[in-house]
């Protein structure tokens, strides 16, 4: 593992969770997650990234491996020893209790004393725009008011690690997106480093600094937003980030990390590798929004003729559906600039990507 122990805030090593009925939800997970780093498990549901977040936070005790925080062991250290907060996508906020007492909760738990826990609540409620609020209970706000209360009550604690499980899930679209502005800058206020669990690939790319994508208990690629996306590692990770273009074909090397790919259907397409092919069958991604329309005179790395089956306008932009001659449809995705007519269904188009636009696939 690059680093040490104590370069981390949250190391994960070797982790496997076995629940009762023999499933195993965690199957040997290592991940080192940087200081302030906004870091997020991304997945399907039932990928084991809510299992994770519950093992970090003590909720859950591994089947084997083990968690370390700030370089101490936590392994076996039960929820409330451990140096993290919670936030939950319900919230989980007591009704009865006002907002300033519902913020104050962990740290009448620490026994802080009355006068360090106003001022802490008051601290945190000002952090989260929610002066003056103190008095009023949970059902007199609105869902984003509620969501910045349940985010005051594990920040005022000051843990080492902020642990989110889909925090903004029960929000509508807009305020949903207002709110992972605001989430992000909170977190980059206060210099936590955050641990967010989403099923929406969208947010996880907006938000983070890196993301662990899972799929069946195992990590499959760990990056940043713009690695993950553009650099998928497997057919899972590209299909589940975005639309991709999957091609597969024989591997022809042309040098100096260019690959031509044959496929099937006698498409010769140009994508990239960063090190030598060692397999003779290959996968080519290549996402919508790198494939061009090509005007007459205009010339790509790999060069395709077909047809329009099918035209979505989305506003920003225009989604092609194409027809190649053989019968494989392919999307390309482009921009609402102006600076052509949109096609129509049955027009005769070319099309092309540029050789370090076609991604090949580990698996």
């Amino acid at each position: 593992m690059a680093g040490t122990e104590e370069s981390y805030s949250i190391v994960i090593e070797s982790v496997t969770k076995i629940f009762d009925n023999r499933v195993k939800a965690v199957n040997e997970v290592s991940l080192s997650i940087r200081e302030g780093e906004f870091f997020s498990l991304l997945g399907p549901s039932g990928c084991g990234k809510t299992t994770t977040l519950r093992l970090i936070a003590g909720f859950e005790e591994p089947t084997s491996g083990r968690i370390l925080i700030k370089a101490r062991d936590v392994t076996r250290i039960p929820a409330h020893k451990r140096d993290t907060g919670m936030v939950f996508q319900n919230y989980a906020l007591f009704p009865h209790r006002t907002v300033s007492e519902n913020v104050a909760f962990g740290l009448k738990m620490r026994k802080v004393s009355k006068a360090e826990t106003q001022r802490r609540v008051n601290e945190a409620l000002k952090l989260v725009e929610l002066e003056g609020l103190g008095e009023r209970r949970p059902s007199q706000l609105s869902g984003g008011q509620q969501q910045r209360v349940a985010l005051a009550r594990a920040i005022v604690i000051e843990p080492a690690v902020l642990l989110c499980d889909e925090p903004l899930g029960a929000l509508d679209k807009k305020l949903r997106q207002s709110m992972q502005f605001e989430l992000k800058n909170l977190q980059k206020k206060i210099g936590v480093t955050l641990v967010y669990v989403t099923h929406d690939q969208e947010e996880a790319l907006t938000m983070s600094d890196r993301i662990a994508i899972m799929r069946d208990g195992q990590v499959t690629q760990v990056g940043d937003p713009l690695e993950i996306y553009n650099r998928p590692a497997t057919r899972f990770v590209s299909n589940f980030i975005g639309d991709s273009n999957i091609f597969e074909g024989q591997a022809r090397e042309s040098g100096q990390g260019r690959v031509e790919v044959v496929t099937d259907d006698g498409l010769v397409l140009a994508a990239r590798s960063d090190s030598a092919v060692d397999r003779k069958t290959v996968t080519v991604a290549v996402r919508p929004e790198k494939i061009r329309l090509l005007a007459e005179g205009q010339t790509a790395d790999t060069d395709l003729s077909g047809q329009i089956e099918s035209v979505n306008f989305l506003g920003d932009s225009i989604l092609y559906r194409l027809a190649l001659p053989s019968g494989r449809l392919i999307l390309a995705l482009a921009p609402n600039d102006g600076s052509r007519e949109i096609g129509r269904p049955g027009t005769p188009v070319r099309v092309g990507w540029a050789e370090a636009d076609g991604v090949l696939l580990s698996s």
